[in-house]
């Protein structure tokens, strides 16, 4: 019998990639991307904007050295992997957890869609240049910008 299992996502980090130290020695890094699709709801004719989150895993050394340097939240990535589920059970419960993640394994692939920040060319410290808002528009508060962003 034959099958197919690959899965590719274009998404936005929730999150700093995330490296933890195995008791064998070894590594792993697990991030969350976010996607998000908008569509007409039918009955209102309203714009609805929907995001899905999806966990990403690897335990390729140089992967892992390449996202711990590079994988930060907010960054444009593009993933392409296998999906895999997992069963486990916490401690002291009588019912399996199961999680389906995209896993990086060799010959998946992580490619950047967007510069890091400070990566724009625009001076030699790396700053970027901030836009400035009218005289009469109301300051924005960090606050308020991150209610609106999923990640």
């Amino acid at each position: 019998m034959f099958g197919l299992n690959r899965a590719e996502v274009i998404g936005r980090l929730g999150a700093d990639a995330v490296i933890n130290h195995l008791t064998s020695g070894g590594r792993v890094a697990n991030m969350s991307i976010a996607t998000d699709e908008g569509y007409l709801d039918r009955n209102t004719g309203d714009r609805v904007e929907k995001t899905e989150w999806h966990r990403v895993v690897t335990f390729q050394p140089g992967l892992i050295d390449m996202l711990e340097k590079h994988a930060r939240k907010g960054r444009l990535v593009y993933v392409s992997g296998t999906l895999q589920t997992r069963r486990w059970r916490k401690d002291g419960e009588d019912s399996d957890r199961f999680s389906t993640e995209i896993r990086l394994a060799p010959g998946g692939r992580v490619q950047f869609l967007d510069k890091p920040n400070g990566a724009n060319g625009s001076n030699g410290n790396g700053a970027q240049a901030a836009s400035q808002p009218a005289p009469d528009a109301p300051a924005a508060t960090q606050a308020d910008m991150d209610d609106d962003i999923p990640f």
